[in-house]
């Protein structure tokens, strides 16, 4: 496992944007691999929501002819990408502190149930990646709370 992991590390070496994803504490080499081989390359979407589509995590009504459902994800899209982003957030809420505190405030503040917090947090994770692919940025957890509070 850690010839593979290092052969990765080598790999995401070559690939220029790779440099500016491993600023995010607890993104781990292997996620970042597995979200830019299923993704391809970020600069490609405009925004967040995009790839969270092409994952299949975007919402979607589920209804049939008769009958109108409840409000679920859409599961139309890439499914490694989806298990990928998925486990990458709850790593990051388990790790990277901005991201625990943004759970606690989700689930504490505003009463959301912890996976109703989990996808909330995937969202947001798609959000940075394509955000600092476009500005070419590195990760700063300060810039990322003054958005979270001027959009509460």
């Amino acid at each position: 496992m850690n010839q593979i992991a290092q052969v990765i590390a080598v790999l995401l070496g070559e690939i220029p944007i790779s440099s500016q994803l491993r600023t995010i504490k607890g993104l781990s080499t292997i996620y970042i691999a597995a979200i830019l081989a299923c993704a391809g390359d970020l600069k490609q979407f405009a925004h967040g929501r995009q790839l969270l589509r092409k994952a299949g995590l975007n919402l979607a009504e589920s209804m049939s002819g008769k009958r109108k459902g409840q409000i679920v994800l859409s599961k139309r899209g890439d499914s490694k990408l989806r298990k990928y982003m998925y486990l990458a957030t709850l790593t990051l809420v388990g790790t990277n502190p901005l991201f625990k505190q943004l759970h606690k405030n989700n689930v504490q503040v505003k009463h959301m149930s912890t996976q109703k917090s989990i996808f909330k947090l995937l969202g947001k994770l798609a959000r940075i990646l394509v955000g600092m692919v476009h500005s070419e940025e590195s990760f700063t957890p300060e810039k990322t709370i003054i958005q979270y509070n001027q959009a509460a």
